[in-house]
């Protein structure tokens, strides 16, 4: 059976580099499906959940926003957060919601800082999301 090179990096590091049967990607549109043998595309990434499914058993990461580009034989996924399911730390993140909803009643903050603090209260309702859904 075909597989596909799922690529997948943030600024820190490539966090994911394996052979896959199938990805679900969280795009900006709605979720994307992808076999091997898909059309080459590239679109933009929503925080949320990625699903890749290697050997039958299904993998889960939190990512962040970004970029993906498809084509017939890689996914290629550039992001600014990939948590491992495994790896996420469920208090860590309902912290990290609480001081940045803390941070946005600040009425100091300029418009950039602001869109930091959204971007961290989404990119951590993506790890809280993932690590919820898949508890044991």
């Amino acid at each position: 059976m075909a597989t596909l090179k799922l690529e997948i990096v943030t600024p820190e590091a490539k966090t994911y580099s394996e052979d896959v049967d199938f990805v679900l990607i969280p795009g900006s549109e709605g979720e994307l499906g992808v076999f091997p043998g898909h059309v080459p595309l590239m679109t933009e990434l929503a925080p949320g959940e990625l699903m890749a499914t290697r050997d039958g058993k299904d993998e889960y990461l939190a990512i962040g926003q970004g970029f993906v580009e498809i084509t017939q034989t890689t996914v290629s996924v550039l992001t600014d957060m990939a948590v491992m399911e495994s790896d996420i730390d469920e208090d860590a993140a309902k912290a990290a919601i609480e001081r940045a909803k803390a941070a946005m009643k600040d009425e100091k903050l300029g418009g950039e800082e602001q869109a930091t603090v959204e971007a961290s209260i989404l990119k951590s309702l993506a790890q809280l999301k993932v690590k919820r859904r898949h508890r044991g």
